[in-house]
């Protein structure tokens, strides 16, 4: 019989365990669902590292505007992607990897339409 408790009491608590675990998505894959939406495709590693790069740019002062990020992304992604994807894609960019620059597109200059 105390081997029926013991071996309850351990089912139990893994149980707990398993459902205390809170439910992690994956960044990246959000990031690439998002583009997505934009008609944004491609490698969802590369859109992602790309995002990180820019932000990385940004962060350093090596893009000192988001029109110099717009640029730089422009060069960067596929052929065929036009102004509003690309500015649509730092904005997803900088609202999934690096929220504090956010300031940088409201300050910047804004893509033209």
């Amino acid at each position: 019989m105390k081997y029926g408790k013991l071996s309850a009491v351990i089912s139990i608590f893994a149980a707990a365990v398993a459902l205390a675990v809170p439910a992690r998505a994956d960044v990246d894959t959000d990031f690439a669902n998002q583009l997505h939406t934009y008609g944004i495709y491609g490698a969802r590693d590369y859109n992602a590292s790309l995002a990180k790069i820019t932000c990385k740019r940004m962060g350093s002062g090596l893009d000192t505007s988001a029109e110099k990020s717009a640029e730089f992304l422009s060069h960067n992604l596929p052929r065929g992607t036009d102004t509003e994807q690309t500015w649509r894609f730092l904005a997803a960019a900088i609202d999934t990897y690096c929220p504090d620059l956010t300031p940088m597109l409201t300050t910047g200059t804004q893509p033209s339409r």
